[in-house]
């Protein structure tokens, strides 16, 4: 959330920032509502002051017997009044509300300018894709051939968008997360949580994905709802709310491994065929928790573990800045690592690294406490998957494969496999 104390102050500053992402922030109807709220908090002050003033009236009254009924009448008079102000100030308030928590967070100066992920810029690159001596096949064709990737069973047990895996695919599938956990937390220094795949709504508040993102969630119908996790970054970011930590606790990273579930409400069309886009997927997300002015060189530091993935497995893959239309709706500046998969012949998402500066910790009142002042202050917060587990075994699927269908296995991997080098029919 943007701080309402920047809105006030800085309302046309906030919208040319907010405007980069083609996001039209109307000013004028946010100052004027603070506006409303500033005269109801005054006259409910007044109101309040006055009705104080009464009662200690009425008291005095009585105790010199005079007759205090028409003092009564004032003092209802005075709370009718007071409970219409009441309601009016906590409707308005309730609307600035309403406004603050459905703003994006505020682009970083960096973010390149641009509308759309053809507008994003490439930063680096790492390896060459390979050169095949035969027509290479995609995931879809190597699992099934293999017989262990079964989109029909899925379809059969939960309809569109799931996948089973079977046999030495779905241990390639556990050893690539077991890569993954082991490489950032004993390399990287990484504390692993294990966490709720069920969550209340203020969680999702917290880290944005509520209000605005409902429809991409799937929700249980009990008298409490709770929400399953479309990330790991919502209950692991969740660990600071309401948190002070102090100067020396930070930074502080995590690292959890969690299936995510997501409706993709607006994917309609896209990738329908094969892994790339599930209702359900597993991934390694990466947390960090930085002080205020840290969290730019904490983007570059989380970025380089998720690499550290690829370059592990030797897959080849890019860096990419999302341009200021791409970013997304909580991140003020976001990283892509993309995977070179043979069988689309292009670069493919497999890490979204993103910065939130303060955006989430305001929402969570996730504090540190200063260490030269002793007050709290708002900390900032990064997360990015480390990797995708589902789009780390296509990639290594398709990159891996031999003219006979079969699959090597990943150097890196072989220790999780028993051994294993090559995945056969």
């Amino acid at each position: 959330m943007i701080d309402p104390k920047l809105l006030r102050q800085s309302a046309a500053d906030v919208a040319a920032n907010l405007a980069r992402r083609g996001y039209k922030f109307d000013a004028d109807n946010y100052l004027a509502l603070e506006e409303r709220r500033k005269s109801l908090q005054v006259e409910t002050e007044q109101l309040q002051s006055e009705r104080n003033a009464s009662a200690k009236k009425i008291g005095k009254a009585k105790a010199q017997g005079e007759d205090i009924a028409p003092l009564l009448a004032a003092v209802d008079d005075l709370r009718d009044r007071l409970a219409s102000g009441d309601a009016a100030l906590q409707e308005v308030q309730a609307q600035l509300r309403s406004v603050e928590l459905d703003l994006p967070n505020l682009l970083d100066d960096s973010v390149p300018d641009g509308k759309d992920e053809s507008d994003n810029a490439e930063v680096r690159r790492w390896g060459q894709p390979a050169n095949f001596d035969f027509a290479v096949r995609d995931h879809i064709e190597l699992g099934e051939s293999l017989g262990m990737i079964d989109f029909e069973a899925a379809s059969k047990i939960s309809g569109s968008r799931f996948t089973v895996v079977k046999g030495p695919l779905a241990r390639l599938q556990r050893a690539l997360i077991q890569l993954m956990l082991d490489t950032h937390t004993e390399e990287h220094g990484y504390e692993e949580a294990y966490v709720p795949f069920l969550v209340q709504a203020q969680a999702l508040i917290g880290t944005g994905q509520l209000p605005k993102f409902e429809q991409d969630l799937f929700k249980t119908e009990t008298e409490t709802p709770f929400y399953l996790i479309p990330t790991a970054e919502v209950p692991v970011t969740n660990l600071a709310m309401d948190a002070i930590f102090e100067a020396n606790e930070l930074p502080k990273r995590y690292v959890a491994h969690t299936p995510c579930f997501r409706s993709e409400a607006g994917s309609y069309g896209q990738d329908t065929r094969g892994m790339i886009r599930q209702h359900q997927f597993e991934k390694v997300e990466l947390v960090h928790f930085v002080a205020a002015g840290d969290s730019a060189a904490a983007l570059e530091v989380l970025t380089g573990h998720a690499e550290t993935i690829l370059q592990k497995l030797e897959l080849p893959y890019r860096v990419v800045a999302l341009c200021a239309g791409d970013v997304g709706f909580g991140s003020a500046k976001t990283y892509d690592i993309e995977v070179w998969l043979p069988g689309q012949k292009k670069y493919r998402e497999i890490s979204s690294c993103s910065m939130y500066n303060d955006y989430q910790a305001r929402r969570m009142k996730a504090r540190r406490r200063n260490p030269e002042s002793g007050k709290p202050e708002l900390i900032h917060t990064l997360n990015g998957s480390g990797v995708a587990a589902g789009r780390a075994l296509i990639a290594v699927m398709e990159n891996y494969q031999n003219d006979d269908g079969s699959i090597r296995v990943p150097a890196a991997l072989q220790r999780y496999m028993g051994g294993l080098k090559l995945i056969t029919a």
